[in-house]
């Protein structure tokens, strides 16, 4: 396992050198805030956009209710808390096997900036206040992430156990696009969840790219993940994963009342994760990573081929 890039103390491995919790948050916040990942914005809002898809949805299905920005801010502020709980609970379980990852043991927990128990608390804190955000929805919406829960529970275990621990981040990380859209009609239908899973697939093909980076050290302790399972079929079964993505999305719009404008402009979208495609490759230093975080282009992409579709 290589230590190439081992970074200075108290900074992880895996954040940008100049972020803003290095260079401004006080001392005693910055273990918090890497244990929540606020130094890593772009994978908070992989987590947002789904609940903008459904918000968006929700508008293009009803354009007189229009595009709820108040629930937006509220999923905004839920996502930094909920990313922030689940990725200080995945480092508690994982703490064992981020000691022997080369990109992972600089984190607070293996780095002892954090205990365990400590963690905990910081997470105990982070879930209530996402239950207030929560709370300010209606009672399906509540009862919907509520169960959720359970995803986000199950999810750190999962690369012990299956091949496929991507597929179970996606039915995690794609949750907003179902709660965007309840927030507003009270229940669900058809459209939310071809849009669900469509950004399950997208998850899969984009979590597939970032778990390239520890393939390697993966293989040594016996984690699994498509990225091993996939093989020398890698690229063709990512773009396989990307294109189910797009044609659910397609398929959710239409269902919505979408037409035209949506086609048009979503084939930006379309047209970013092809780039990521062909043009990623793990023996470049930083290319799978540059990959991985394009997919916040994607999701402003798709959000505002949706909102041009509402206002049209």
């Amino acid at each position: 396992m290589s230590d190439t890039n081992i970074p200075p103390p108290g900074k992880v491995a895996d954040a940008h050198n100049t972020n803003w919790v290095d260079r401004y948050a006080p001392d005693w916040l910055k273990p918090y805030a890497r244990l929540a990942r606020w130094d890593r914005p772009i994978p908070l809002l992989l987590l947002f956009w789904p609940c903008v898809f459904g918000l968006s949805l929700a508008a293009i299905a009803d354009p007189l209710r229009g595009f709820d920005w108040r629930a937006a801010i509220l999923m905004l502020i839920g996502s930094v808390l909920m990313r922030g709980a689940g990725c200080t609970f995945n480092d508690v379980v994982d703490r064992d096997i981020d000691e022997q990852v080369a990109r992972t043991r600089s984190r607070p927990i293996p780095s002892g900036q954090v205990t365990s128990r400590e963690a905990f608390a910081f997470l105990a804190a982070q879930a209530i206040l996402g239950l207030f955000i929560l709370l300010q929805f209606n009672r399906f919406t509540v009862i919907l992430g509520v169960a959720s829960l359970l995803l986000i529970a199950i999810y750190p275990f999962m690369k012990r156990v299956t091949w496929w621990p991507q597929a179970f981040l996606g039915l995690a990380f794609s949750y907003g696009a179902l709660v965007g859209c309840s927030s507003q009609t009270g229940g669900l239908s058809l459209a939310p969840m071809f849009l669900y899973f469509g950004c399950i697939a997208w998850t899969i093909g984009y979590d597939t790219i970032y778990a390239l980076q520890d393939i390697e050290d993966d293989a040594l302790i016996g984690v699994k993940s498509t990225a091993r399972l996939f093989g020398s079929q890698t690229r063709l079964l990512i773009g396989v994963f990307y294109g189910i993505a797009y044609v659910l999305w397609l398929v959710a719009a239409v269902l919505a009342g979408a037409g035209l404008v949506f086609a048009v402009l979503s084939l930006v979208a379309a047209g970013l994760l092809a780039w990521q495609v062909q043009t990623f490759d793990k023996d470049v230093p930083g290319n799978v990573l540059a990959k991985f975080l394009s997919n916040n282009l994607v999701g402003i992409a798709l959000s505002l081929a949706l909102l041009a579709e509402w206002v049209w």
